[in-house]
């Protein structure tokens, strides 16, 4: 499990979206990993929690980093906005944990 603090930004690709970076520390540690766990494209399963709020989605690896999707349910539920700083709890989900799901 890694904790973490960042800052929500908005990518305006194709499909717009917010995310925060993983810190540098945190994306080489997973990176270590990510063989075992991606199921494509460099694509990790993560639990993921920001306050109160739990929810499951992938990483995405952008500029030798790791980026998290932040929910526009996750935002509503915690009150938050675009360059807002925060705490973010994650958890790599293994394969034998996606067969679950």
């Amino acid at each position: 499990m890694w904790q973490f603090r960042g800052q929500i930004w908005f990518w305006r690709g194709p499909s717009p979206f917010y995310f925060v970076t993983v810190p540098e520390l945190e994306s080489a540690q997973i990176a270590q990993i990510a063989k075992s766990v991606t199921y494509g494209w460099g694509v990790i399963p993560v639990e993921v929690t920001v306050g109160a709020t739990t929810w499951t989605t992938s990483l995405f690896p952008k500029d030798g980093r790791y980026v998290v999707p932040v929910k526009v349910l996750v935002r509503k539920a915690e009150n938050l906005e675009l360059e807002d700083e925060i705490e973010v709890r994650l958890r790599v989900v293994t394969p034998l944990e996606r067969r679950a799901y």
